[in-house]
């Protein structure tokens, strides 16, 4: 968990900054005390395990679920991911009566 006693991160958001406006957004998530869960690297080269492959596939995903939404780069490293996820318009939010702006928090936590 969580303690900023202990943990000294520092937010690199631009406060007051609406992340639900169109732009490229570079997204980088550590997983949890920086494990290798997403795969493993041999000769150089990552090979995805069942989690790995889950998360490229979800990534793969976003554009579909979010109109609005498309990808760029994208890796799944053993321990971490990197991507860039363009936000194309100003609305994006899958589901509901009516389209309304989905922010980068949202598409980082939606759930699968």
């Amino acid at each position: 968990m969580y303690d900023s006693r202990v943990h000294h991160r520092r937010s690199i958001r631009l406060p007051g900054y609406d992340y639900s406006r169109p732009g490229a957004y570079a997204v980088t998530v550590c997983a949890y005390l920086k494990r290798s869960v997403f795969g493993e690297i041999v000769e150089g080269e990552v090979i995805l395990n069942e989690v790995g492959q889950m998360v490229q596939d979800t990534w793969e995903q976003i554009p579909g679920r979010y109109p609005g939404c498309g990808l760029d780069a994208f890796v799944v490293m053993p321990n971490h991911v990197h991507g860039i996820i363009l936000i194309t318009t100003p609305t994006g939010q899958a589901r509901g009566p009516a389209p309304t702006p989905i922010s980068l928090p949202d598409l980082v936590r939606a759930p699968r």
